[in-house]
């Protein structure tokens, strides 16, 4: 895939992906492994709720921009791995936690709905959702939603349903809009720079 005037349909990452098999293997596999590091990083910039044992983090962010920058299958990837990492012990998970206990605990489903969250963002993004404000703000509010899909009824067997609206969803939404109007901005924005480089030989 070439950038230039004609960008056909794609992700960003696709724009620069090595045509030679065992490169693109490479190529892949350090967008999955910086990927990971990412949200692990963006993990730690988390601020615990004296309510509710869901903290506010900067992960979402990562799998809304990784799941349009990537694709479908590398960004899932990426957050299998990020989940692997954590499960581990490796202190990638908000505050600088990790183990299986974290997977199965009140926000273990959370971070489960990063996977499909990622995979889902990431397929609409390779079928030009992020190429415009709308559709871009349609894929990750998509995203959000399948995140929560996962998280909320997991989180609702530790707090009760009748506080799981206050402890896993009303206090994030605010972030949350934030991240998606961010990630919308800023997406076809690049799109719209890629188009003004001259064509790759």
């Amino acid at each position: 895939m070439h950038s230039g005037h004609g960008i056909a349909l794609g992700t960003v990452a696709d724009l620069w992906r090595p045509s030679d098999r065992a490169l693109g293997v490479l190529y892949d596999a350090l967008l999955i492994v910086s990927g990971s590091a990412l949200t692990a990083l963006l993990a730690q910039g988390a601020i615990p709720l004296p309510w509710t044992p869901v903290p506010v983090t900067g992960q979402t962010l990562a799998v809304l921009l990784l799941g349009a920058l990537l694709g479908a299958r590398r960004a899932a990837a990426c957050m299998g791995l990020y989940l692997v990492e954590g499960a581990l012990g490796l202190p990638v998970f908000a505050l600088g936690t990790g183990g299986v206990a974290r997977l199965l605990g009140p926000t273990g489903g959370y971070l489960w709905g990063f996977v499909p969250a990622a995979w889902l963002i990431g397929w609409l993004s390779e079928h030009g959702w992020d190429r415009r404000f709308s559709t871009t703000v349609a894929a990750m509010l998509a995203g959000n939603a399948l995140i929560y899909l996962f998280g909320l009824p997991w989180l609702a067997l530790f707090v009760g349903w009748d506080a799981v609206l206050r402890a896993g969803l009303l206090p994030f939404v605010p972030g949350d809009l934030c991240k998606l109007l961010l990630a919308a901005l800023v997406l076809p924005s690049i799109w719209r720079w890629l188009r003004r480089l001259p064509p790759r030989p």
